[in-house]
């Protein structure tokens, strides 16, 4: 039996260590900062990591008491084009695999595929968030891609 993505990486504490450090290079960062200028949730990490983790195999943590995909989507939608800040987003993402040693060459590739999947889904709605439907599901990836 295959492990999850999930499992591969190190389960919870791995992807909360994975997006701590994403979220403070994100922070640090000039051009992506701008996307947390305007504040954001006190528990941005662990809900992150809870999103993270049951997109790629782990438990519903975060549909069963943060939210669904509809949320987040319109979330990250109605902000305008912004191919740099997405592309720089991507660069910090590999950047923070490092920083919590995930170094395995499969599973970074798989991540890094996963979060350029995901940052491009986020961004399909740039003008406004009136055409997210109600009730999506968190997208779900594997080895192989989207499931």
């Amino acid at each position: 039996m295959t492990q999850t993505i999930y499992e591969a990486a190190g389960g919870r504490q791995a992807f909360l260590e994975l997006a701590q450090a994403w979220h403070a290079r994100c922070l640090a960062d000039p051009i992506v900062g701008h996307a947390f200028s305007h504040g954001f949730h006190p528990q941005h990490s662990e809900r992150l990591a809870a999103y993270w983790a049951e997109a790629l195999g782990g438990p519903p943590d975060f549909t069963e008491s943060m939210g669904d995909e509809s949320n987040v989507v319109r979330m990250h939608s109605g902000n305008g084009e912004h191919q740099e800040m997405d592309e720089r987003a991507e660069a910090l993402f590999a950047l923070a695999l490092d920083d919590v040693g995930l170094l395995d060459a499969r599973l970074r590739s798989t991540l890094n595929a996963y979060f350029h999947w995901a940052n491009r889904t986020m961004s399909s709605n740039p003008k406004s968030a009136e055409h997210v439907p109600d009730g999506l599901p968190v997208a779900r990836w594997s080895w192989d891609g989207p499931i």
